[in-house]
């Protein structure tokens, strides 16, 4: 879920992630979020619709896509695109910076797919341990 971080006004050493004020953990935590390591690749094809976002991103409710959407839009990193029609439409895109970091998503997503197998053999051997243990 994504949640609003309030950061203090105290200015943040550059670079310096690990320090509690520092305005950058907001934007860690929404790039963080599951729904938004989602979103971001699927605008790369384009502007869509929440719809063609939903049916293309199994699982997320309509209530979540439109909440990540809109800390994305607060965020400058996608933009909502109103078209003056009967009925309404109205698109997302990504903004320069929103495609600026979806670049950075995409590495995550290859890495994903490259290693989920051996996230998968740990995950058994892990399980394996556990129920061992409990024996």
């Amino acid at each position: 879920m994504v949640s609003k971080v309030v950061v203090s006004g105290q200015p943040c050493p550059p670079g310096n992630v690990y320090t509690e004020a520092c305005p950058s953990r907001a934007i860690l935590e929404l790039i963080a979020d599951k729904w938004t390591l989602l979103i971001l690749p699927a605008l790369r094809r384009g502007p869509m619709r929440n719809g063609d976002l939903m049916r293309l991103i199994g699982g997320v409710s309509q209530k979540m896509l439109t909440q990540t959407l809109r800390e994305l839009e607060r965020n400058g990193l996608v933009e909502r695109i109103d078209y003056a029609e009967v009925p309404p439409r109205v698109e997302y895109a990504l903004t320069d910076l929103g495609r600026s970091l979806s670049d950075a998503v995409r590495k995550l997503d290859s890495w994903a797919e490259a290693h989920i197998t051996q996230v998968q053999a740990a995950r058994a051997r892990y399980s394996q341990r556990e129920t061992a243990a409990r024996r």
